[in-house]
């Protein structure tokens, strides 16, 4: 008998399309998902939601937070009309260009992304709307109930012990492992997260984002 294809891991990922460790560590899921058999559910989560009221943070952030509305507003309302598969390929344009294109959360990065996409170019209008707004919120509240508030983006939530499942904040990390590497810390990560009342590690950071 042939050996029984094993079911794909669920994974949950709520990613801000600004948020530049959330596009490494996207890329990274991706890469193991070329490896290993996995079901990737993305999900949307906002900055700008996060840091609500706080006055505290430098103008360019602030900024930034600004801005990033009309990406995040974008791909939940593409998700709200045709369905939360169109999701991750809409992620990929438009973190390909945000990113690695040094485009910004602009109009020009949204608009070629839902042609990228095959999504309606009417999709960009939702930029300034609040149209979904409520929805957006929710899957980011989803997210943060995970793993806490004094965290950010990317969340990511794997299979834990006996049957749960197991949420942190992260992999912080760049640039986005490859190869063997991928496989490894996909490997590592799952190991914690199947150990029971494991929460925390971390480092500070020495180097920005690196995108290839």
């Amino acid at each position: 008998m042939p050996a029984a294809v094993p079911a794909p891991t669920p994974v949950d990922f709520w990613f801000d399309p600004v948020c530049p460790w959330a596009w490494m560590a996207s890329r990274w899921l991706l890469e193991v998902a070329g490896h290993r058999p996995l079901d990737i559910r993305w999900h949307v989560m906002s900055l700008a939601v996060l840091n609500e009221g706080r006055e505290d943070l430098p103008e360019r952030y602030r900024r930034l937070l600004t801005e990033g509305w009309g990406p995040v507003r974008v791909v939940t309302a593409a998700a709200q009309k045709y369905g939360a598969d169109v999701t991750g390929r809409l992620y990929t344009a438009l973190g390909t260009r945000i990113h690695n294109q040094g485009l910004g959360p602009s109009r020009e990065a949204m608009a070629g992304a839902l042609a990228e996409a095959d999504l309606a170019p009417g999709l960009i209008e939702y930029a300034g709307q609040d149209t979904y707004d409520r929805e957006l919120r929710a899957s980011h509240q989803e997210g943060i109930d995970r793993v806490g508030q004094e965290v950010g983006t990317p969340v990511i939530a794997l299979p834990g012990p006996d049957g749960t499942r197991t949420a942190f904040f992260g992999p912080v990390v760049t640039p986005a492992p490859r190869g063997r590497a991928a496989l490894d810390l996909w490997d590592g990560l799952l190991l914690l997260a199947s150990s029971p009342g494991f929460h925390e590690l971390k480092r500070s950071r020495t180097q920005g984002p690196v995108f290839d």
